[in-house]
């Protein structure tokens, strides 16, 4: 399941991180991991924050997805499932004659 991921970085974990060098570590390793779709970065409600897009494709993979972010940088990570057009075009097209 295509599913988006908001990882907002608590800012003292978020300093340390980046003074450590870990930071690009930690980023490097989970967009490797997941290869998501698109990734973009930048501040929210005045903190670092993260939006993937990637398949979810079992909900197994939720600790080994979201536990890095929790452990090291004492982030808040919300999951959310999406889509893109093709997939709202073919949900769309199941309700005709509903």
């Amino acid at each position: 399941m295509r599913t988006m991921m908001k990882v907002t970085v608590d800012t003292d974990k978020g300093n340390e991180a980046i003074r450590s060098g870990r930071l690009p570590e930690i980023m490097k390793g989970v967009l490797e991991k997941l290869k998501p779709e698109a990734a973009y970065f930048g501040p929210e409600g005045g903190q670092r924050t993260c939006w993937m897009v990637f398949d979810l494709q079992d909900s197994s993979q939720l600790p080994p997805t979201a536990e890095p972010f929790f452990e090291e940088l004492r982030a808040k990570v919300e999951l959310t499932p999406v889509m893109n057009i093709e997939d709202l075009q073919k949900g769309l097209s199941q309700l005709s004659g509903s």
